[in-house]
């Protein structure tokens, strides 16, 4: 009781202190929103990582509704198009995301995010061609600096579409740029898993498996996959083990006890 108390007591005095300022914020806030509304590069570039933020937690239409303030303010900048097709690619609004990301790429023709975003989006509606050579084009940009993330995307795409060779190389190219990076070294995994190729599709999982913030179901299912295929039933229980105990709810554990492995 006396805790409960003393935590109401807190409350009330914090209260207290932080409510006396509330005009002087309310003012600082007022001097930024003016200070913004006088730059429209600073006041469209704040909107668009609001709608950044907004487009992470899922909260499609106010996302979108930063992008149109951002855009109001500069009508010229390729990040919100961008950022908008995303948005409305999220929303399942497939026109208006393709127009955006080629709108963006009209304002800035060598825009690398731009590039390996339409590529992806390409990639998701399937149109697999298309996308492999906009994620080639992408990976020319003698300014862009995020490799990995373009290969891991093309390579995932090439999985998609069971070209498992190619997938192969452009995930090994992936993985040189980033060696330490547990999505690349998964999904390359799967790919060789995919090909028969037992002991290196091993490797890569047990590198992800062996830092142990990595470990997932999914790290732990694929790397179950592989020991079946390769007849290390010990192994393959350990990891049964492994997935009862720390992911118990999970999917992958479900279909572990089915013994669902080839599905």
């Amino acid at each position: 009781m006396i805790r409960t108390a003393l935590a109401f007591l807190c409350a009330a005095l914090l209260a207290a202190c932080v409510s006396a300022p509330a005009n002087n914020n309310e003012a600082a806030r007022e001097n930024r929103q003016a200070a913004d509304n006088a730059n429209p590069e600073r006041l469209a570039r704040a909107r668009l990582e609001l709608a950044g933020l907004y487009l992470g937690q899922a909260q499609y239409a106010t996302a979108l509704e930063e992008t149109r303030v951002a855009l109001n303010a500069k009508p010229d900048m390729p990040e919100a198009y961008s950022l908008r097709g995303l948005i409305y690619a999220a929303m399942g609004e497939l026109r208006p995301a393709e127009e955006s990301f080629q709108r963006a790429l009209q304002l800035f023709p060598a825009d690398g995010n731009t590039m390996n975003n339409y590529a992806w989006f390409l990639c998701q509606q399937r149109r697999f061609p298309e996308a492999d050579v906009l994620f080639i084009k992408t990976m020319e940009q003698p300014q862009y600096r995020e490799q990995t993330r373009t290969l891991l995307a093309q390579g995932t795409c090439q999985a998609r579409a069971e070209r498992w060779a190619d997938a192969e190389r452009t995930l090994l190219r992936a993985f040189e740029f980033s060696p330490s990076n547990p999505t690349v070294a998964f999904t390359l995994s799967e790919v060789l898993l995919h090909r028969g190729e037992l002991e290196r599709a091993r490797f890569y999982v047990r590198r992800v498996n062996s830092v142990p913030n990595q470990v997932t179901a999914q790290s732990l299912w694929l790397a179950a996959r592989v020991e079946r295929r390769m007849g290390n039933f010990d192994v393959l229980q350990e990891l049964g083990r492994q997935l009862r105990e720390r992911f118990p709810q999970a999917p992958e554990t479900l279909q572990f006890e089915r013994g669902r492995f080839d599905d």
